[in-house]
């Protein structure tokens, strides 16, 4: 019975994990946005939309190369990744817009702001 309960328990935990790496996922995409020239999200939903797909992306990236889209984490390949995700992203994301230039602007920014808010976030 205790078993039972174990994984009952560490079922909610995780998806308590992911919720709190989407929420700030949210967070540091919506601090990135607002300090990357060219760089737009209309509202709630999109950015919460955006987190959900970038999340997305970096975990099939991970799954398949095993590459971090971290611009600090992995040099020079992690930051690239980093800058091609946050432009892909506007592709599926209604309200969502960004030039290739604040996607490089923006990978940075990304991984500044990601580095101070504690946690172990990925995009």
């Amino acid at each position: 019975m205790s078993n039972t309960q174990s994984n009952s328990t560490t079922g909610t935990s995780t998806v308590w994990q992911i919720v709190g790496r989407l929420v700030t996922a949210a967070i540091v995409l919506a601090i990135t946005a607002f300090f990357t020239p060219n760089f737009a999200i209309s509202n709630i939903w999109s950015l919460a939309l955006a987190a959900i797909v970038l999340t997305i992306m970096d975990y099939l990236i991970v799954k398949f190369t095993g590459l971090h889209a971290s611009p600090f984490g992995k040099g020079f390949v992690g930051f690239a990744l980093a800058a091609i995700i946050l432009y892909v992203t506007q592709f599926f994301v209604a309200g969502y817009s960004i030039s290739w230039m604040a996607a490089i602007i923006g990978a940075l920014i990304y991984g500044v702001v990601d580095y101070f808010i504690p946690g172990n976030q990925q995009m």
